[in-house]
């Protein structure tokens, strides 16, 4: 699989929809297979809040694994032997993309929390200006899980002229009560970490390392379900040579320390705030005063909404919603809940009738 990483600045600047405005920005960007000579072969790839531009593979930068690779490569169910499939980071992140750790062209420094707010549609509207700057005039397909999954929808809305299909995953056209409920102590630990300094931690060479860790351990929580963690850990103590912390009793709780310290290593905490903030902000129906079915008038996409019966953090009811109301406005859409093994990561697996589902709707006209 042909395998490119780039930076790509864009000097045109971006307005957003915060009122300011990015007078450049750059997006870290990664292709695998090769656009045809119609470029119509292109599919975009949003990521999640966790993700980044590295969807597959390996690379020279990277030896780990992309975070979708069970379902992008040559034969998969994005197949890269037939699709030019393209992923960049979000502005915002700190994986290369323009963000909090970038430099400020302003003062010469890391903007660090002076970063501006972004949303979903300001993603969207930076991944246009990429589509235009690979030449492409329209996707085959613009897909996503989770957070992905938004930028998938509001492509569709955004750019009804410039999608041909949207992969809609694990997803909501909104964010509940709950879910920024749960991501605002996730914020919350961070900010009273003692090394977060009003968000000017790298002012001061520290890192709010604790409260990313302990926002992280509670969003693992929300992508898991009370079943699936009974299967996997159940009430079963923790190995005393392989405790990654010396509280630690129960399996469960040296999972969740494991992947707190992991995410915490690599992850900006300004980041984490804003694109937590993102997410919560996002609501597809917010330019019709709450209707969603006329917002969606404008989509011109065949759409594909995949939920799991494992996810309570986007539950399927918030499918079943985005199905409703692309039936009532006639846009062709199939909605379909799967078996999750995973819970709200269950997206990022891929099982034979995931797999078959996303294939037949990629071949489909």
């Amino acid at each position: 699989m042909k395998i490119k990483t780039e930076l790509i600045k864009f000097d045109q600047g971006l307005d957003l929809e915060s009122g300011e405005r990015l007078d450049t920005f750059d997006l870290m960007v990664e292709t695998y297979g090769q656009l045809n000579t119609d470029k119509d072969n292109g599919i975009l790839i949003c990521h999640a809040f966790s993700g980044n531009h590295h969807a597959a593979g390996k690379t020279a930068d990277s030896a780990v694994l992309g975070w979708w690779d069970e379902i992008i490569g040559p034969g998969k169910a994005i197949d890269t032997d037939i699709f030019f499939v393209v992923c960049s980071n979000n502005l915002g992140g700190c994986s290369g993309s323009s963000g909090p750790l970038s430099t400020n062209p302003e003062t010469g420094e890391s903007y660090g929390k002076d970063f501006p707010s972004v949303s979903v549609t300001d993603w969207v509207n930076s991944q246009k200006l990429l589509t235009d700057h690979l030449g492409i005039s329209k996707w085959h397909m613009v897909v996503g899980g989770s957070l992905g999954g938004m930028q998938a929808l509001q492509w569709s809305i955004s750019y009804p002229k410039k999608v041909k299909k949207a992969g809609i995953f694990a997803t909501a056209t909104k964010s509940s009560t709950q879910n920024i409920a749960m991501n605002e102590v996730g914020r919350e630990a961070i900010r009273k970490d003692k090394n977060f300094m009003g968000g000017d931690y790298l002012k001061h060479s520290v890192k709010p390392k604790n409260g990313l860790k302990a926002a992280r351990m509670l969003g693992h929580i929300t992508y898991s379900s009370e079943e699936i963690m009974d299967q996997k850990f159940g009430r079963k103590f923790q190995d005393i040579k392989s405790k990654i912390e010396g509280t630690v009793d129960y399996e469960v709780e040296n999972y969740l320390q494991y992947k707190g310290e992991k995410f915490s290593d690599t992850f900006d905490a300004n980041s984490y705030i804003l694109m937590t903030k993102a997410m919560d902000g996002y609501d597809a129906s917010y330019s019709s005063n709450g209707s969603l079915e006329n917002v969606m008038k404008k989509i011109q996409a065949k759409l594909l909404v995949v939920g799991f019966d494992s996810d309570w953090l986007y539950p399927p009811k918030r499918s079943k919603e985005i199905q409703l109301a692309a039936m009532n406005v006639d846009i062709e859409c199939s909605c379909v809940i799967l078996k999750g093994d995973q819970g709200h990561d269950s997206f990022l697996f891929a099982s034979e009738r995931f797999v078959n589902i996303i294939k037949g709707f990629l071949k489909s006209k």
